[in-house]
């Protein structure tokens, strides 16, 4: 829609002029469109807002009403990177049938990190009222996607190729739980992944079933190790639970192997 949008601003504007010149007058000059905002304002400032998350005094922290695991919101001194935060103090264990940890969400951040996905916000370890948790930026502005109407729906090549990135994120991390409430779509039709808290268990199990991968991903997923898991997660995840990540993996490159002898790899590996 935006092509037809500018292009109709085009012809207006030319006839404005044109009758304004036709009485002596001036036209105003057309006001652009609103810019689209961005809420992965993270990108290139994860490191001060790691710091923000660790260190900053709580002012307050408030109920939210969403989410299975009821996580709080707590808020910092404004004027910094961020003025809040997702708090989960999720100790790690077994809940309604669900292995859950606040430290699944830190994960899921280093993760994304070590592999460049550029989808999950920033989570740190910290306590809150001495309880020890998950401190998750809180990201804005954004919709969940069940709130979305169909013709809000972000569509085309780039926001597939999200799609994608999301499902191999998916599988390697094991999470069953992703629904429409932890699909966050910001203004400028970016994916953001949240709620990750059931993440990590030792299955082997591939959650998503595929038949495309984004190549660099799938390159970069490839070159991680137990040596640069452990030195990235070592401190949210155990042994076990790093080396479930690697027989995920190997079990996601025999699937795309498989597709690939089927489809050829022009189908299968796109980006």
């Amino acid at each position: 829609m935006r092509p037809r949008f500018f292009a109709l601003a085009g012809v207006l504007g030319f006839w404005a002029v044109a009758v304004c010149a036709q009485q002596g007058t001036v036209a105003p000059p057309l006001q652009p469109a609103a810019p689209l905002q961005c809420a992965r304002t993270w990108a290139g400032h994860e490191a001060e807002i790691e710091r923000l998350l660790e260190d900053a005094k709580v002012e307050r922290v408030e109920g939210i009403d969403i989410g299975i695991t009821h996580p709080k919101r707590a808020f910092v001194a404004p004027g910094g990177p961020v003025d809040s935060f997702a708090w989960k103090p999720i100790r790690p264990g077994i809940y309604d049938g669900f292995w859950e940890s606040y430290q699944s969400e830190v994960a899921a951040y280093k993760l994304d990190r070590l592999i460049g996905l550029g989808m999950v916000p920033v989570a740190v370890e910290r306590r809150v009222d001495g309880l020890l948790g998950a401190a998750i930026m809180w990201v804005d502005p954004v919709r969940m996607w069940r709130t979305l109407k169909r013709e809000e729906r972000p569509s085309g090549r780039q926001w597939r190729l999200q799609i994608l990135r999301m499902n191999m994120f998916d599988n390697l991390i094991c999470n069953k739980d992703r629904n429409q409430g932890n699909l966050l779509i910001d203004d400028d039709g970016h994916l953001i992944l949240i709620d990750h808290s059931r993440a990590f268990i030792t299955s082997s199990e591939l959650p998503v079933k595929f038949t495309q991968v984004e190549a660099p991903l799938w390159a970069r997923m490839g070159a991680l190790s137990e040596a640069s898991l452990t030195a990235a997660l070592g401190g949210c995840l155990t042994p076990g639970q790093i080396r479930s990540i690697l027989t995920r993996r190997d079990r996601m490159r025999q699937a795309i192997d498989a597709l690939v002898k089927k489809n050829g790899t022009a189908r299968v590996f796109v980006g």
